[in-house]
């Protein structure tokens, strides 16, 4: 049984989660946005390129780092609390950056941006478990796994589309400043339809837990956000320092929790909350290959064929498309089908891009975009049936006053494995367009035949889980004992 029942008035909670669908859309859009606006903000800016690169990177280390305390944070002092001065804190510091008169300051109000995005992410999920139950539950995480896939996918487009509409030389401020009157309708909103929850008593914020956490992440994902600048070659050393530090993190969590304190990240999820390990290994598995895929494309189409930022992002919009209608229907089938639904979207993803490789290599230059469009929107199609149905089933067991720190560790996760996917695999793309003489074709072939290869590794950890689950319903059926249930400690 869960602690907790839901909260707030039906048409109330469907309204309050389309507030947290809004500003989960915004914070995860600034991920990729900015990207397309760098030349011109290098150029209005007379920045360096290892600067501006922080522009990009610094939100991304400071997203990831926030992500687990601040999950942590909600549980502890309420959810709504967090998320409002969170959503306040992205405003302000969107604001800032879009005004901001040197690269020095644009670098910081960026990293405060990441901050605030790092605390509003694990309020979303945690509000959703907080405020649905059963098949509920599952349509809101549709929606929410419909805007982390379309946030993903539209960044460059969205990004041309302001700098095609805010012409001139100051027209990138426009990608910060667009944030401001969305945040603000949404922090109204918010105000008015989130539910109020006790904070729990007595809690406390795991400091050492925190600096262990923290520190881990941060040895590592530097190497993989300055890959470009030669971060693997200079940094590489930070690898076995990063995980030494998860290592000591792991072994302090299970001491608090020997002592019945209050870890930051309880250690018994991983054992305990049916699906959760699996679908956190799997999740980042999967946005290894999910991020990354979209700078390649990227790559091929703009370096390549000449296209624009904007066309460029039109070109695989059909899988944005694809992704968003399947993640709401997918949304409603998750507890009927349960991993099974997962297992089918990873086949259906890698056949789409599978095909989408061998159009792009093989197809004549002219007709690429049109040719690869249905095979983009097979893709988005499986992905859609991945992405949400997979956070449902990996958050589905754990208690909610616990919601945030473990849908935070999730996210955690999935950024590591975009991380992992943005640095690696435009190093692949360039690896082989160099030894094939600048061949974009064989070298974006080789590219997405080496997301298919995550999207295999992600599939062998969705099949695994889905016949334990199965077997565990037989067990079930049979009148015997199945899986422990999560408990995670005190109610």
């Amino acid at each position: 049984m869960e602690p907790e029942a839901p909260t707030g008035s039906g048409r109330q909670r469907w309204k309050a989660l389309w507030v947290t669908l809004v500003t989960g859309f915004m914070s995860l859009l600034d991920v990729t946005i900015v990207v397309v606006a760098l030349p011109s903000l290098q150029r209005d800016l007379h920045a360096s390129a290892a600067s501006v690169q922080w522009v990009v990177s610094g939100y991304a280390l400071a997203f990831a780092l926030a992500l687990v305390p601040a999950g942590r944070l909600g549980d502890a002092v309420g959810r709504r609390r967090i998320f409002l001065w969170a959503l306040t804190a992205f405003v302000v510091c969107s604001a800032a950056a879009g005004a901001a008169p040197t690269v020095a300051l644009l670098i910081a109000a960026r990293i405060a941006q990441g901050v605030a995005a790092g605390c509003l992410a694990p309020q979303n999920s945690a509000l959703i478990q907080q405020m649905f139950r059963g098949a509920e539950r599952g349509r809101a995480f549709g929606l929410f796994g419909a805007t982390v896939g379309v946030s993903s996918a539209v960044g460059p487009v969205a990004g041309g589309l302001i700098l095609t509409l805010a012409s001139g030389p100051d027209g990138w401020r426009w990608i910060f400043y667009v944030n401001v009157p969305v945040g603000l309708t949404a922090l109204l909103l918010g105000v008015r339809l989130l539910p109020r929850t006790a904070p729990g008593r007595g809690q406390r914020l795991d400091l050492p837990g925190v600096a262990l956490l923290g520190a881990g992440v941060l040895a590592l994902m530097l190497p993989l956000v300055f890959a470009e600048a030669g971060g693997l070659a200079r940094l590489w050393w930070l690898f076995p320092a990063g995980a030494a530090l998860l290592v000591v993190f792991v072994r302090w969590e299970r001491r608090v929790t020997a002592r019945d304190g209050q870890p930051l990240l309880d250690p018994r999820l991983a054992t305990d909350a049916r699906g959760y390990l699996p679908g956190a290994v799997l999740g980042a598995l999967y946005f290894l290959g999910f991020s990354g895929v979209w700078l390649v494309f990227a790559l091929f189409f703009q370096n390549g064929l000449g296209y624009s930022p904007l066309g460029s992002g039109l070109a695989v919009t059909p899988f944005a498309l694809g992704s968003a209608a399947a993640a709401v229907v997918a949304g409603r089938l998750v507890e009927r089908l349960g991993r099974l639904l997962t297992v089918c979207g990873l086949v259906t993803v890698m056949a789409g891009l599978g095909a989408a490789a061998l159009v792009l290599r093989f197809a004549p230059a002219g007709a690429l975009p049109w040719l690869a469009a249905p095979a983009l929107l097979v893709g988005g199609l499986g992905s859609g049936c991945v992405i949400s149905p997979n956070v449902t089933m990996t958050l589905r067991d754990v208690p909610v006053r616990m919601a945030g720190a473990a849908g935070g560790a999730l996210q955690t996760g999935q950024r590591l494995g975009a991380a992992v996917g943005t640095a690696l695999l435009p190093g692949l793309f360039y690896l082989v367009l160099n030894a094939t003489g600048d061949d974009y074709r064989t070298a974006v072939f080789v590219a997405v035949a080496a997301v298919d290869a995550a999207m295999l590794a992600a599939l062998a950890v969705a099949v695994r889980d889905w016949r334990r689950d199965r077997r565990a319903g037989a067990r079930t059926r049979a009148g015997r004992p199945g899986p422990r249930r999560a408990h995670t400690g005190r109610r």
